[in-house]
């Protein structure tokens, strides 16, 4: 099934409003592993980093207040 033009526009509106994108460079060759273990825990890439950085935040928090929850 085709996506639509709505679709697209929907989504690149929903991207625009609510993500923020970061990019993060890595030694050649980690990319894969990082997938790679990503993919044996059940976990796309983008999860993990998510979750590894949310487990790293909650183990020390910042030490000042941020207004992004």
């Amino acid at each position: 099934m085709a996506v639509t033009e709505a679709a697209k526009r929907a989504h690149k509106k929903y991207e625009k409003e609510k993500i923020d994108r970061v990019v993060m460079r890595v030694p050649k060759g980690k990319r894969e592993l990082l997938h790679t273990y990503a993919l044996e825990h059940g976990e796309s890439l983008n999860a993990f980093l998510n979750r590894a950085v949310n487990e790293a935040i909650q183990r020390k928090p910042p030490t000042h207040e941020s207004k992004v929850q």
